[in-house]
């Protein structure tokens, strides 16, 4: 048989089962299993676990979408969810595809600030919670008398709060799905730029189409392998290619839900028998730092995603866990676009620095970096996808950001920006360069830097800043902040402490610059813009002008 012809069918097939204008996403992702089929198995920190079977995932969000349209909730209302990995998370967001509503994903590691302005953004009409998550909702009711949202958290309700027991238990079972089409609207996420406020991104149901094809080519998935993607379902990569890779596929899938430990992921691995593993760059690195010696696993496939795949990594993978790491990449505003592909008609070998082959579906060029034109072979330009020759494109621009939008096409609407540079070999390979839009990529978490920057601007003894990306030899890269105070402000270790906690408590916790420079001024353009650049290039060579903090000038 003709690999690349069956490849190509496939491609089309998925198009247009993903395209049909009677699609019904909850029976795709659902409804067609075999009730008596693995799900996921929810696994606790302790290593216990509990198995959610198809039939329990459809009768649970069956009930609970009954109740949310009680609520008044219907088909294109956006409802959030402020949840951890669990059981209750997998039938809340089958509830809301079952009813043709949207679903907002919710970092857990968010702070107030962020999460109120993602809630504002989509204009949610619900917010399910977990209990642990209830204070941070508090304290953003405190702060505004007018919200369009009402909270459904799993802790026992009180103060108007919706209980998400009592709802399961008073749905009727039963409740028909919605069907929403290809077109229709099932996720609205955000994404973090460098020059503004978060960017949300509409994804239509046809995207599943690309989501699929990942989960078959690239990972490589079977209907006999135990998968885990140990990303957090809050982001793009844990969302499209853990929870819905699993769904779109029915392969049984791993959902822990625990914090990492080196230890922890090793005995999740070897004691539920993962033979298909997919995490960030930083969970190898922190088990090549943990020094610990793996045990025996049934490991087939070990994929990564979510920033550069360093070289010392399958350096140490092959004798440790006895497969190599495939590098792959992908955007929010996309699904995943290269990789080093697991499927055995689309494997080639690996080749160090390279993020791999452009995914089938996807067609992948380098334009020069000064002009609309295609850059030669090898030639470090602006990674893009020529749309003509792309059926699994789907990204149309972001909500209400029409310039922002119009950004991310080149040529007419011809090809789709990446917003990365790269380059790609005589072979077709294709290696990243850098990012050209300054966004900060740590343990997998994509970070714009003007949002920290904003955070610190609010602090009273901060007069401007630059956030920066310093490299890491477990995380990648790491937040830094050389920070200009108000006249006045004397610079101190504790100051630098306070301005840290300042960030973790009104942004995020995971987001916080690891160090604090203290710098006279800015390099700016002549038109006033700070030149992060300069600022990164001159913190990684030492060479950044920093002032005396107070317990400096007193050690001297």
């Amino acid at each position: 048989m003709n690999t690349a012809k069956s490849t190509w069918d496939r491609v089309l097939q998925l198009v247009e089962t993903y395209s049909a204008e009677d699609l019904n996403v909850a029976w795709h992702l659902c409804d067609r299993h075999p009730e008596e089929a693995a799900a996921n198995t929810i696994i606790r920190d302790d290593l216990s676990y509990s198995v959610l079977t198809y039939g329990e995932l459809r009768a649970e969000s069956e009930r609970l979408a009954a109740s949310f349209l009680d609520l008044g909730i219907r088909r294109g209302d956006r409802i959030a969810t402020l949840m951890g990995k669990g059981r209750e998370y997998l039938a809340t967001i089958l509830a809301i595809w079952r009813i043709g509503a949207v679903h907002v994903p919710l970092f857990t590691a968010f702070a107030p600030p962020a999460i109120q302005f993602r809630l504002d953004s989509c204009g949610a009409k619900l917010v399910a919670c977990d209990a642990s998550q209830r204070p941070k909702l508090r304290l953003i009711e405190q702060e505004t008398a007018a919200r369009t949202w009402r909270v459904m958290t799993t802790a026992p309700a009180v103060d108007g709060d919706l209980s998400f027991e009592t709802l399961l238990s008073a749905g009727k079972p039963g409740t028909p799905s919605v069907a929403v089409g290809g077109d229709g609207a099932f996720i609205q996420i955000y994404t973090s730029g460098t020059t503004g406020k978060p960017k949300g991104v509409v994804v239509p149901a046809k995207a599943l189409a690309g989501f699929q094809a990942y989960a078959e080519f690239a990972l490589g998935l079977r209907s006999e392998d135990v998968f885990w993607n140990s990303a957090d379902p809050g982001w793009g990569y844990g969302l499209y290619f853990g929870v819905l890779a699993t769904l779109t596929t029915g392969t049984p899938s791993i959902m822990l839900c625990a914090g990492f430990s080196p230890e922890l992921t090793y005995k999740v691995l070897s004691q539920f028998h993962v033979t298909n593993f997919t995490a960030a760059p930083t969970v190898y690195r922190s088990l090549i730092g943990s020094g610990m010696t793996p045990p025996p696993t049934k490991l087939r496939c070990a994929s990564s995603a979510g920033e550069p795949l360093t070289p010392e990594v399958n350096a140490w993978s092959k004798g440790a866990l006895g497969v190599h790491v495939h590098d792959h990449f992908g955007q929010t505003e996309a699904g995943m676009l290269v990789n080093n592909h697991h499927h055995p008609d689309l494997k080639r070998p690996l080749k160090e620095g390279s993020m791999g082959l452009p995914m089938p579906g996807w067609s992948a060029v380098v334009l020069r970096l000064d002009k609309d034109e295609l850059a030669s072979a090898g030639e470090v330009g602006r990674l893009a996808f020529d749309l003509s020759e792309s059926p699994f494109a789907w990204f149309s621009g972001y909500v209400e950001e029409p310039a922002k939008s119009q950004e991310k096409f080149a040529g007419d609407g011809r090809w789709y920006l990446s917003g990365d540079l790269a380059r790609i070999d005589d072979e077709g390979y294709v290696y990243f360069s850098s990012r050209d839009d300054d966004i900060i990529i740590m343990a997998g978490y994509r970070i714009g830097p003007f949002e920290v920057e904003s955070v610190l601007a609010t602090h009273p003894g901060v007069a401007e800043s630059a956030v920066i990306a310093i490299p890491d030899t477990v995380r990648g890269e790491v937040l830094e902040a050389a920070v200009v105070l108000r006249s006045g402000v004397v610079p101190s270790e504790a100051l630098a402490k306070e301005l840290q906690g300042h960030v973790k408590q009104n942004f995020a916790a995971h987001a916080y610059p690891r160090r604090i420079h203290f710098v006279p001024s800015l390099p700016k353009t002549p038109s006033g813009k700070i030149q992060r650049f300069v600022v990164r290039q001159q913190a990684r060579e030492g060479t950044l002008e920093t002032l005396e903090t107070k317990e400096t000038a007193n050690a001297d």
